[in-house]
């Protein structure tokens, strides 16, 4: 079986919680805790799900949000399985719905 992780971004939910409206009430926090980010990268940051980040960063969001990591970002595990049947050439109809044609056998002539 393989395992999907999907995860939620709440930052923004977070920094309204703590009285932080805009990108601009983060910004001083995170310079005192030794980031320097634009505000172009903070509004990224705020507004969609960061798909890699600094841990660093990451430690300064948690520590000037006085929240742990599940409560920024909670996580869920969803299993799939990896198991697929196997149609042979030629059996029916594709899966985007086209007819395929029967594999031609190529023989020397005798």
């Amino acid at each position: 079986m393989r395992r999907r992780i999907e995860y939620t971004w709440r930052l923004r939910e977070l920094m309204a919680a703590r009285g932080m409206n805009t990108i601009s009430d983060l910004l001083p926090h995170l310079a005192d805790r030794g980031i320097e980010l634009s505000a172009s990268q903070i509004y990224r940051l705020v507004g969609s799900k960061p798909e890699r980040m600094n841990l660093t960063l990451l430690g300064a969001l948690l520590d000037t949000l006085d929240c742990s990591f599940e409560e920024l970002c909670p996580t869920t595990i969803e299993a799939e399985s990896s198991r697929t049947t196997k149609k042979a050439v030629g059996d029916g109809p594709s899966p985007d719905g086209s007819i395929r044609p029967a594999r031609a056998r190529i023989r020397r002539p005798e």
